[in-house]
């Protein structure tokens, strides 16, 4: 639906966000007051992805040790005290059954979760860019071809193609970066869509017009008078993206093709809580709980980053905004 939406303003609105309006920009997102909140919590999540090992190092802890002393055997490997062995060495606790450091091991799955999500989305991004420019700026069957290809790829189930590409993949190549280039390779249409739909309201505009007389090439026009306008809509849908690709990875792993232990994920950590959700909930709480603020506060951010981009496009996120953005825009006309 979003991708909808944003095509929809592509061609509406070529001229949404211009490349001299950056100080207007981060006003209007500073004058939404849960966007600047969801941004909080991303940078603090990725600050936190960052210095993970730092993190652990003041702990004292590292994510793969065993501590078979801080689990009850004889209950089947339940962390010993209350709230899954919460302890001053231990400040979330410990994993069921290997004793394994939970503060640790959350700390470092951000890494692999935001990592793989970042990489899967720049990805994305560059297969769709490239594609959605041949496609607007080539011949009318390069037009034609590039299309239908889009089309069948808009089809593929992610989900189906992923399982069985991570499933036939030799183990020895490294896991996060194959599931970013599963995820990239497959789900690259949307941004093509959106690029192409602006390139070709933009082609009829009389700048490019100027540059084609001028005699410049196609791929020229591209990069000199294209990308600084298909901006605001790549940007918006790249934030929108992101969340979607923690989640794809998190799925992933849950299903047992995704990261594979002993590197912690959330989805790898999801995996092996989903037996021990009533013996120790927390086990299970705190990487749901972290995948679910995640996704949120990216979500609520890339609405954010999609109405500063386009004040003109009404914004669907109403928690936070209308004050802010009366001041924001009373500001604009006083400068």
């Amino acid at each position: 639906m979003s991708e909808v939406l944003l095509v929809r303003e592509a061609g509406a609105a070529p001229h949404a966000a211009p490349a001299s309006g950056a100080r207007q920009f981060w006003r209007r997102l500073r004058a939404q007051r849960a966007a600047t909140a969801a941004a909080a919590v991303v940078l603090l999540l990725f600050l936190a992805a960052l210095a993970a090992p730092l993190l652990t190092a003041l702990a004292g802890q590292d994510p793969t040790t065993y501590h078979p002393g801080l689990v009850d055997s004889a209950a089947g490997g339940v962390p010993l005290g209350r709230f899954g062995g919460i302890s001053a060495e231990h400040w979330l606790g410990v994993e069921p059954q290997t004793g394994r450091d939970l503060f640790a091991r959350i700390v470092h799955g951000a890494r692999v979760s935001l990592g793989v999500a970042v990489a899967a989305t720049l990805l994305q991004v560059a297969i769709g860019v490239l594609v959605g420019l041949a496609a607007a700026l080539g011949d009318r069957w390069v037009d034609q071809v590039l299309s239908r290809i889009t089309d069948v790829n808009v089809a593929l189930p992610l989900m189906v193609i992923a399982l069985g590409l991570l499933a036939v993949v030799p183990a020895s190549f490294p896991r996060p970066v194959l599931i970013a280039l599963v995820i990239g390779g497959i789900n690259w249409a949307g941004t093509s869509k959106i690029v192409r739909a602006q390139a070709l309201a933009l082609k009829s505009l009389d700048f490019v017009a100027a540059a084609r007389l001028a005699g410049r090439g196609r791929w020229s026009i591209a990069r000199r008078e294209l990308l600084p306008s298909l901006a605001a809509p790549v940007v918006t849908y790249a934030a929108l993206l992101f969340p979607v690709n923690i989640t794809v990875e998190a799925a992933l792993s849950f299903l047992g093709v995704g990261i594979k232990p002993p590197t912690p994920s959330w989805g790898q950590m999801l995996t092996e809580a989903d037996t021990w959700y009533q013996s120790a909930p927390t086990y299970l709480l705190l990487p749901a709980s972290l995948l679910f603020v995640t996704v949120l506060a990216l979500t609520v951010l890339a609405e954010g980053v999609r109405t500063a981009l386009d004040p003109r496009a009404a914004s669907r996120l109403r928690v936070g905004t209308g004050r802010g953005e009366r001041e924001g825009r009373t500001k604009e006309r006083t400068t």
